[in-house]
């Protein structure tokens, strides 16, 4: 059975100290259930701060983007290594805010979704429409693209262990959240398009995330979902309680 995964996205957000103290919360704080898995994405210049902290804990860590290229002249990036040999396990990849503010494109994504996963960190690849595509009914045709161009090249078994976090772009930070049954029928239709990418088999294997103004009051109705296998935490991941408090509704979601 899959785990629901609880990821926080710290954005860049936080100092030294409170990164720590965010860390050491999380570590000491009681495990929500087996069936949820928990990770966190500080900034870079405290992952090994915090993956210290985390050390000996089920809290995963991930980093909150990467360069495709291995190594080499390319101030201020980090490489899929750099990210492993900090304590990473995932690396979230495609963000809205990469996309939209920094203007990185699907082909960039997908080179970067291919060599995270040859080099064995796990991508957490991000998808969704902009208010107005959604208004005009393109909400599928960008999923789709944002898929099938993100994971092209990528094969069924390194597939399998991609995390795709469904964010409409309209719900990030804006204090809106897509409904329940909103967020649950485009997941249906990623779930979908995985299986004919690929399989069905594969398609089940794939955790789909949903993240956009997640907080613990709305945790519960979107985790009970048949098809949201977890959330893409940004504001609330900052505060332990209210982390917690998702984390909390994953658990019981699932029973």
């Amino acid at each position: 059975m899959k785990k629901m995964f609880i990821c926080g996205n710290w954005k860049m957000n936080t100092d030294r100290r409170s990164a720590i103290a965010l860390a050491e919360a999380l570590k000491s704080s009681p495990s929500a259930s087996h069936a949820v898995e928990t990770g966190a994405c500080p900034p870079f210049v405290y992952l090994s701060e915090v993956a210290e902290m985390l050390s000996g804990s089920d809290v995963s860590m991930g980093g909150q983007n990467m360069y495709f290229e291995p190594e080499g002249a390319f101030t201020g990036e980090v490489s899929a290594a750099m990210l492993l040999d900090v304590g990473c396990r995932y690396v979230i990849l495609g963000h809205s805010e990469r996309r939209h503010v920094m203007g990185e494109g699907d082909d960039l994504v997908n080179r970067k979704v291919r060599a995270a996963c040859a080099a064995g960190l796990l991508p957490i690849l991000c998808v969704g429409e902009l208010l107005e595509e959604r208004e005009a009914g393109q909400t599928e045709a960008v999923v789709e693209r944002h898929i099938s161009r993100g994971l092209e090249g990528v094969s069924r078994e390194d597939a399998g262990e991609v995390v795709i976090a469904y964010e409409p772009v309209w719900a990030i930070g804006t204090g809106k959240t897509a409904t329940p049954g909103q967020a649950n029928e485009v997941h249906l239709f990623i779930r979908d398009l995985l299986g004919r990418i690929y399989d069905s088999d594969t398609a089940a294997k794939i955790r789909i995330q949903y993240g956009g103004s997640v907080k613990p009051d709305n945790a519960l109705e979107l985790m009970s979902q048949s098809e949201v296998d977890g959330a893409l935490v940004g504001g609330a991941s900052l505060k332990a309680d209210a982390f917690e408090g998702i984390i909390a509704a994953a658990a019981e979601a699932c029973g």
